[in-house]
């Protein structure tokens, strides 16, 4: 159904099965997949690109110009995975020349008024609570949790089931499967009960554990930790991934409790 109330450019591409409410604001170079729910009152701007069965609440804005002072207008955009909800009053912003895009993967929850910045990759199944912003060029990776109130700063990027602390202060790199609060953010064991949920066994958390007090819990710097970490683990999935995060990170790792 679409309200004859809603403004649609006729340059917009509108899938099949497509509700778009009264007063819902469309710009022509947008897409917007099967399925999908557009509320009153929001406002979908060029280079949007919204997947199917998403939901859009009213007030949200997706696909703003960045808030960059490089922006010069170039052609970007903004692109939403499938099954994603977008609650009241949240900002998108599309991408500048960095990267050409914002993306925000499938299956993610956005609650009312939260920020992503231009350039941000968000993956599959996060979780970003009320009020909380992320900066330009944040990556998130999947299953990752943001508290409510919380502030990502530019660059920082967020490993795979992450859980963050509301009102948290995120100014250097999260690595994986953990639990990160307190000001400042500081690692707090791992996201136990998140990885329990998603299947993960006794013994694989076990090892994770393992991984990580050699890097927060002896007294050793990261690069001495690393070392250690690949002579006492065999190769896997997890411990590789960690590596390669730390290994990667530009901003370097939050510290462990103080």
């Amino acid at each position: 159904m679409i309200s004859e109330l809603a403004y649609i450019h006729k340059n917009a591409g509108i899938g099949k099965n497509v509700t778009v409410e009264p007063f819902a604001y469309i710009s022509g170079n947008v897409v917007i997949g099967d399925g999908t729910w557009i509320g009153p009152n929001s406002v979908v701007m060029d280079g949007a690109r919204v997947g199917r069965d998403c939901k859009i609440f009213p007030g949200a804005v997706i696909s703003g110009i960045p808030q960059d002072l490089k922006f010069r207008g170039e052609d970007s955009i903004a692109e939403i995975g499938d099954n994603t909800t977008i609650r009241e009053g949240a900002t998108i912003n599309r991408g500048t020349s960095s990267s050409g895009k914002t993306v925000i993967g499938k299956n993610c929850l956005l609650m009312c008024y939260t920020h992503v910045g231009h350039d941000c990759v968000i993956g599959d199944n996060c979780i970003i609570g009320g009020f909380a912003g992320l900066a330009g060029e944040v990556k998130l990776d999947e299953f990752v949790n943001i508290g409510g109130g919380a502030l990502v700063h530019q660059f920082v990027r967020i490993g795979a089931h992450v859980i963050i602390g509301g009102g948290g202060k995120v100014r250097t790199d999260v690595p994986p499967f953990i639990k990160a609060d307190r000001e400042p953010l500081c690692y707090l064991g791992l996201n136990n009960v998140g990885l329990t949920r998603r299947g993960f066994e006794k013994e694989r958390i076990d090892e994770i554990h393992n991984i990580y007090r050699v890097i927060y819990q002896n007294s050793m710097n990261v690069s001495q930790a690393l070392e250690s970490i690949e002579k006492e683990f065999n190769p896997s999935p997890d411990r590789d991934y960690i590596i390669s995060f730390i290994t990667k990170s530009e901003r370097g790792i939050i510290r462990g409790p103080r």
